[in-house]
């Protein structure tokens, strides 16, 4: 990863722990970092995917954030791919929640959308965004 990145999405989990297992074996992230707290929650995560990061944490009602996410249901983020088809794949070897399998769209990208297991809704394709495909 190279220089900071301009937008991030950030989720809450309320197994985080888990929510990064399945967003590095099933989605093909890599850990950048993750600081715990002294209960073993996650304070703060950040996950890398191509150029793009995400950040998660454990949900809690404590620090502005916190209180600001504690209603806060589930999100959805796109995140670009080479290979649409094999990254599929390997997510529903994975087990994951299949919402839309990976389909041609109008626009000239394909993509495919999942389901995390808290309800985040993660599409992944060949668009990217703030281009023309």
């Amino acid at each position: 990863m190279v220089g900071a990145r301009s937008i991030c999405p950030t989720l809450v989990y309320e197994d985080a722990k888990a929510a990064i297992g399945t967003l590095k074996d099933a989605f093909g992230f890599t850990e950048v970092m993750v600081y715990e707290g002294e209960d073993g929650s996650v304070l703060h995560a950040e996950l890398a995917h191509g150029d793009g990061v995400v950040m998660l944490s454990s949900r809690t009602n404590e620090g502005v954030f916190g209180r600001a996410m504690a209603g806060g249901g589930p999100t959805g983020v796109y995140v670009r791919v080479e290979d649409v088809d094999a990254h599929h794949a390997r997510a529903v070897e994975r087990g994951v929640e299949i919402l839309m399998p990976p389909t041609d769209q109008d626009y000239g990208a394909r993509d495919y959308m999942a389901r995390d297991p808290e309800g985040n809704v993660w599409s992944f394709g060949t668009h990217a965004p703030g281009t023309a495909d």
